[in-house]
């Protein structure tokens, strides 16, 4: 069964050309200018011009199409074709002819969206109307339109779609988005070199242990205990939300030997069976797992969105009531299965958004103030998680008291962060963390909204988890709804992540929740490194040097 889930109408593309590829090709010398890698790479309608300072210059749409169609160059578009070689103009046709299988609905849907039109309006700054006005409503119709042609949404018919004779590419603004693109890959990339290098000096420091994992007993494997599964439906009659969730009630659960509790949140638009697999695996071992459903960010939600029934991706207040969730449904298992279940020191994980949850959970508090001053300027064409954290300004500014004291150590997968809590906040997490972050995640890009906000933690039980390769979909198991994902999006083998994911929370959960001092010695750099492998290499560290982030430190001041 294929990887599901669903994050936006515009992220299932059975297209193999990313925007990182692409984007070069797109400026065709002087600059033919860029789009936002989540939405499809538009260049223009009857003709294209660009604007670089004092120079200008027209493509004929029909050139670019007779290129498409047939690969022949004519001799106005040879003017920007000859700075390309053989291998990028290929891939320069295939991307203008990529088709995304997506009604025009969902598209609508998506566009009109809060999330959507700040999309829009980041790319409008770079494709304009003649007159040298943002290109966003012209944008806007063009995708509805170009999603309802017969071959589906491509470059080539969006361009051909656009209800205006002529399409202005601003090049410099588009260039100036390229240099800021470039500084945010590099950046990352050094600070995914200095997380292997502290890896490695850990291992070095470590040199004389000698734990010998292989003859332990295999976390990655079921445990020996049986358990049984309790669906439940939650009422919470202020809100009148109504949510089911899954109870993993181990047979070992008694009044005499209380089980220790996990609570697992999904992200945005997945569902309670996505971590199924990982609920089974630690029920196996004796903790009783419960796995809500967030109704306001779930599959159905997106469905809803698709079908014209809702009229955004997630609803402000589900920043709010997500926690709220999983308090209410702490307080449900306390007062129905008390005796049997050990309600201090809960153990929380979260996936994307629901990194975010268990976060708050844990302590986190929005930072209003920090938002105000970020999102007055979306620049970051990168991190689309900056769209969900800046519709926390929607909501009534106040006190919302998300934490929950019950929580005794949480796992945040993927977590949005960066805006939303910043380092006052997360500094306020006083509990045993693990940040689990992936190098190739495009969604919640590792270095903004993992490995800098890891820095910001205080609490002395900290660890950082990075996936070499891993995308923000590695540690998703299969779901029973929602849209099924390309490989390439997916990423190397998820089931590696997902085996990484059941030994280590494991591990992690039994130190500090069970309290069971039996598996410390797996919370280390040698343990990561047995467990690793080469198609997606795992390192864990405790620290990162003060210094890496030393050029950017002006940017987080609260």
């Amino acid at each position: 069964m294929p990887n599901r889930l669903l994050l936006s109408p515009l992220q299932n593309r059975p297209c193999k050309f990313g925007w990182k590829k692409i984007l070069p090709l797109l400026l065709l010398g002087a600059g033919l200018g860029i789009t936002s890698g989540i939405m499809t790479k538009v260049l223009s309608a009857d003709r294209i011009i660009v604007s670089y300072g004092p120079l200008e210059f027209s493509i004929p749409i029909a050139d670019l199409e007779l290129y498409a169609r047939t690969g022949t160059i004519t001799p106005t578009l040879a003017n920007y074709t000859r700075f390309l070689g053989p291998q990028q103009l290929d891939q320069l046709r295939q991307a203008l002819v990529a088709s995304a299988d997506l009604s025009p609905v969902a598209v609508a849907q998506f566009l009109y969206s809060s999330q959507g039109e700040t999309i829009l309006e980041r790319v409008g700054q770079v494709i304009q109307t003649e007159a040298r006005l943002s290109g966003f409503y012209a944008l806007r119709a063009s995708l509805i339109l170009a999603a309802a042609e017969p071959e589906g949404l491509t470059a080539l018919n969006v361009l051909q779609n656009f209800p205006i004779d002529s399409i202005r590419l601003n090049s410099s603004a588009g260039l100036e988005i390229v240099q800021d693109v470039t500084n945010v890959i590099q950046e990352t990339e050094a600070a995914i070199a200095a997380v292997q290098g502290e890896f490695a000096r850990d291992l070095e420091n470590n040199s004389d242990a000698n734990h010998r994992f292989g003859e332990q007993p295999d976390l990655t494997q079921p445990g020996p205990g049986a358990f049984s599964l309790v669906r439940l439906l939650l009422n919470r009659p202020r809100r009148d939300r109504q949510f089911p969730a899954d109870l993993y009630l181990p047979a070992t659960a008694t009044v005499e030997q209380p089980a220790p509790v996990i609570v697992i949140s999904h992200g945005l638009g997945s569902e309670r069976s996505t971590f199924a697999y990982l609920a089974r695996h630690l029920a196996s071992y004796g903790f009783a797992v419960a796995v809500p459903e967030h109704p306001g960010s779930n599959a159905q939600q997106i469905q809803q969105l698709f079908a014209g029934l809702a009229q955004e991706i997630s609803p402000p207040r589900e920043l709010i009531d997500r926690p709220l969730d999983i308090r209410y449904l702490l307080d449900f298992l306390a007062q129905s299965y008390g005796q049997q279940l050990r309600m201090q020191d809960v153990g929380v994980l979260g996936q994307s958004f629901g990194g975010y949850t268990v976060l708050a959970l844990a302590g986190a508090e929005i930072n209003f103030e920090r938002l105000a001053q970020r999102c007055a300027d979306l620049s970051d064409f990168l991190n689309f998680s900056l769209l969900l954290q800046c519709d926390a300004l929607e909501l009534p500014r106040g006190n919302y008291q998300l934490s929950d004291p019950r929580v005794g150590a949480v796992i945040a997968i993927n977590p949005l962060t960066s805006f939303i809590f910043g380092p006052q906040s997360l500094g306020q997490v006083a509990v045993p963390t693990v940040i689990a972050s992936g190098s190739a995640d495009t969604v919640t890009p590792a270095l903004t909204e993992q490995i800098r906000p890891f820095t910001w933690l205080e609490v002395p039980q900290k660890y950082l988890l990075l996936l070499e390769s891993g995308t923000h979909f590695s540690f998703l198991g299969e779901a029973e709804g929602g849209i099924s994902l390309p490989e390439a999006t997916i990423g190397p083998d998820p089931t590696i992540a997902q085996t990484y994911l059941k030994a280590l929370s494991l591990v992690f959960f039994t130190t500090y929740v069970a309290d069971n001092p039996r598996y410390e010695i797996y919370l280390t750099p040698e343990y990561a490194r047995y467990l690793s492998q080469t198609l997606l290499p795992l390192y864990w560290v405790e620290s990162l040097p003060e210094n890496i982030f030393a050029p950017l430190d002006g940017n987080d001041e609260e």
